[in-house]
């Protein structure tokens, strides 16, 4: 497969370049950034299978053009909610196969609008192939499957504020607490306040027992739509230290975060103070927490599954196996369309597998418990 990169220099592509290497299923990839001097020095860090080339992501012809000389584009390239749907319509105007690690709930919203197209072209979109979402939405799936009647699903996210990132995912931190999201609550979606539903979850360590709140992921609107007859669908974020989402919270009340341009500038104006949200004290990794409650024989049970690592490897593992399944034809029984990891994964066990097998730590043991 001769691969796409979009954002195939930044600092979450690190972990699946040296995999894309060493791997047969990958001919040829070409890192695609705005600098083409950024594309080309790290593309030469990792030999003759990788190219450097400069693209811009919002030049859609231009897009497209690029696109057509490749099998599949894969996509890093954030803000998700500013991107996503631009770079899916130029893959099915290009007529390739398109994987993200997308996060957004209207990220997802705006990509779905293109199913049709997608399923007519005989392209799969795969939307949301990161760690959440992505890897929490496979876990999800495998908690619904583990009992007679699931219920309800909780999917909570915690970020350690020592790891590496760049700036779109401080603009995502700045738009998930901005205005609005989607829960599913009583079987049907209802719009509450980001950075309200404020509980307290008990992560792995190093992130521990932290408040998280309702953040605008996309596990609560897609979940519900792939996994029939939940009540209940919900979806938590926070970091470590605790105190960075609810600083960001007052940002958005005070009108700083309402647009992408507002964020854009309030990201130029707090880059310099950056350095203060963060110390070698706290963590340096990410986490999930995914529990799936119902009734299994009649009994109330509960599936909590868990996983701990750098957010750049929990983040990319996922879309890179899930690409690899994809030109290893693993999805050619499946038509074009829009796909989240619930739609598409069928064979969610082998994928677990496979993202254990490649170093992603993760507690499945808690299945099917008892509730008492």
């Amino acid at each position: 497969m001769k691969l796409l990169f979009l954002g195939g220099a930044g600092a979450m592509a690190k972990a699946i370049l040296p995999l894309m290497r060493d791997d047969e299923v990958f001919e040829h990839v070409t890192i695609a950034d705005l600098s083409a001097p950024v594309a080309t020095e790290r593309a030469e860090e990792f030999g003759d299978k990788f190219s450097g080339i400069a693209v811009d992501a919002t030049n859609h012809d231009a897009l497209v053009k690029v696109m057509k000389d490749h099998d599949m584009a894969m996509s890093f390239v954030g803000p998700s909610y500013f991107f996503e749907a631009k770079i899916g319509k130029a893959a099915v105007d290009a007529g390739i196969n398109y994987i993200s690690i997308a996060d957004d709930y209207d990220a997802f919203l705006a990509v779905h609008d293109l199913d049709d197209d997608a399923a007519r072209a005989g392209n799969k979109i795969l939307t949301g192939f990161g760690n959440s979402p992505g890897l929490t939405q496979i876990l999800a799936k495998k908690g619904y499957h583990s009992m007679d009647t699931p219920e309800e699903i909780s999917v909570n996210w915690a970020g350690g504020s020592n790891e590496e990132i760049g700036p779109a995912n401080i603009l995502h931190v700045m738009h998930l607490m901005t205005g609005t999201t989607l829960q599913w609550r009583d079987y049907q979606a209802e719009r509450v306040p980001c950075g309200g539903g404020r509980k307290v979850v008990d992560f792995p360590a190093p992130i521990g027992r932290i408040p998280v709140f309702y953040t605008g992921h996309a596990e609560s609107v897609t979940l519900p739509r792939y996994l029939k007859g939940l009540k209940d669908v919900y979806l938590h974020g926070g970091s470590a230290p605790a105190w960075i989402f609810p600083f960001v919270a007052k940002l958005a009340k005070i009108g700083l975060t309402k647009t992408h341009e507002r964020r854009m500038r309030t990201l130029k104006f707090i880059t310099p103070f950056l350095p203060l949200f963060s110390s070698k004290k706290d963590p340096d990794k990410s986490v999930g927490r995914v529990e799936v409650t119902g009734k299994h024989e009649g009994n109330p049970v509960r599936s909590t599954y868990t996983y701990v690592g750098h957010i750049a490897r929990i983040t990319s593992l996922p879309c890179y196996l899930a690409a690899k399944w994809c030109a290893q034809g693993k999805f050619d029984d499946k038509p074009g369309g829009v796909y989240p990891p619930e739609r598409l994964i069928d064979d969610y066990e082998a994928f677990l597998a496979e993202l254990s097998g490649l170093g992603l730590e993760m507690d499945l043991s808690r299945e099917r418990e008892a509730i008492t």
